[in-house]
């Protein structure tokens, strides 16, 4: 282990985060708020911080794959710890674990929160809190790789620990230039959205922290009833589309760009992830008939509610705690299986789902036919066998921390249905779950205990396990 290029890319990226907290700065400034100093301080903290690691400087500059992944890991933590400073010197969310939880949720993008009410809340802090998705939907390292100029070797890994689904997708040979691209892209799309919330009479404010979001997939609002609060079918409408947009592999849009078009249209993963959502949202208008009336206000409520669960953005514009039964089952089972990989989403990603029901098909093959030889095959192309058994293994790794956290969590005493779902929507970084942490609840009736357990299913579920877990390895702490 390289521990001193380790703690010089900590020390890197804790001062891009210090850099991150300008423009919530700004934001405090221009309002006049009481939370300038929150930001100054905590500023003030994290280059000392960032510049005393730095001064690590390492003998060796070659990153490991195990470098990658405990740099990764330990980013994410520290970047949590240090954001979550501002929250405490300003007061808005003065104890320790509750604010660890609420930056662990923003910059994981899952948008649960221990906050019963966030429109008294500073406007800096209400920037700050959002924008903690819109960095970490991409990538907190993606961005220092788009900006810093690391070499091949370092980025590779960085790239592999950080990006979601079961491969990582090359665009071009090197990856600073594919981390360029992504964030492009991504920078390009949220500038779209905010001008269409904009042209629909939202707030300035309003609709630049609502797309960080969106873009993020995170659904921390600044309304107290979420996206509700603006009653609005053509903002519905809007988020609704850049829910679904953010869901979709960056790659897909690249290709576009380049003139691909067709073949980002072949993609066998979009296809299945706008096919799931279309039947979730005919479901769902059809069995909620009765709560709205009419088949258009049903339709509007489910096809908002299907891409905000799906994409594991977590906006709400209505109470589905309330919704019947198999209503809500079906935003659950939505709930596990997220966005696309390569996306800002969350859950277990459609190309896993992909991968696995194909897997299974091809052994009940197998036992029809033993002789017979199946390959299987994902958007046109034989999957490689490593590719399926780390699928599997994810999987498995996967229910094994689902069954402890709702075991440990369980401790509280709640009711099986809120602690079934504050795990559900934790580890899959969703926001919302059902029963006291509905639509309308939060998490701040957990107990400290719960919240350090749901807060490590939020890192575990973002950094989709692996990276988190080999920092408790001990082979991985040995000196090279």
């Amino acid at each position: 282990m390289n521990y001193r290029l380790i703690f010089s890319n900590l020390g890197t990226v804790l001062v891009i985060e210090a850099a991150l907290m300008i423009p919530a700065l700004l934001v405090s400034v221009i309002y006049g708020q009481d939370d300038v100093h929150a930001f100054l301080i905590s500023i003030a903290i994290l280059i000392v911080a960032g510049f005393l690691l730095h001064l690590l400087k390492p003998k060796d500059g070659q990153m490991y794959a195990r470098d990658g992944f405990a740099t990764v890991a330990l980013s994410w933590f520290f970047i949590s710890l240090f954001g979550s400073l501002p929250f405490i010197f300003s007061g808005a969310v003065p104890a320790f674990i509750d604010a660890f939880f609420e930056t662990v949720s923003g910059f994981s993008t899952t948008g649960a929160t221990i906050l019963t009410e966030v429109e008294s809340l500073p406007r800096g802090i209400l920037f700050w809190r959002s924008f903690t998705h819109w960095v970490g939907g991409m990538g907190v390292l993606v961005f220092v790789l788009a900006v810093l100029p690391l070499s091949e070797g370092r980025s590779i890994h960085i790239m592999r620990a950080e990006v979601p689904g079961p491969v990582v997708g090359k665009i071009v040979a090197k990856m600073k230039y594919n981390a360029m691209i992504l964030y492009g892209i991504y920078i390009v799309l949220t500038i779209i959205m905010i001008i269409l919330l904009v042209i629909g009479r939202m707030p300035l404010f309003d609709s630049i922290v609502n797309a960080f979001a969106t873009a993020g997939t995170g659904g921390f609002a600044i309304k107290n009833t979420s996206i509700a609060a603006y009653n609005s079918a053509y903002l519905e409408g809007v988020i609704t589309v850049f829910m679904l947009v953010f869901s979709i592999n960056f790659n897909l849009y690249y290709l576009i760009i380049t003139g691909h078009i067709i073949q980002a249209l072949k993609s066998e993963e979009l296809r299945w992830f706008l096919g799931i959502v279309a039947a979730a949202i005919a479901a769902l208008t059809f069995f909620n008939l009765k709560e709205y009336g009419t088949v258009v206000h049903s339709f509007r409520y489910a096809s908002f509610q299907v891409a905000s669960i799906i994409s594991t953005t977590g906006f709400a514009t209505t109470n589905f705690d309330l919704w019947p039964t198999i209503s809500k089952f079906i935003l659950v089972i939505l709930m596990f299986l997220g966005a696309c990989a390569g996306s800002t989403g969350g859950g277990i990603k459609t190309a896993r789902i992909v991968i696995m029901a194909k897997t299974v098909g091809r052994e009940i093959k197998r036992m029809l036919h033993p002789r017979s030889v199946s390959v299987l095959k994902a958007e046109g192309k034989p999957v490689d066998q490593t590719v399926i058994h780390g699928t599997a293994v994810y999987f498995i790794t996967y229910m094994g921390i689902f069954a402890v956290s709702i075991l440990l969590v369980s401790l509280d005493g709640f009711d099986m249905v809120s602690t079934l779902t504050s795990v559900i929507t934790c580890f899959n970084n969703v926001g919302p779950g059902l029963g006291m942490v509905g639509p309308m609840g939060n998490f701040a009736d957990f107990s400290d205990f719960s919240k350090i357990i749901l807060s490590l299913d939020m890192l575990l579920g973002r950094l989709e396990i692996f990276p988190i877990f080999m920092l408790f390895s001990p082979s991985i702490w040995r000196r090279s």
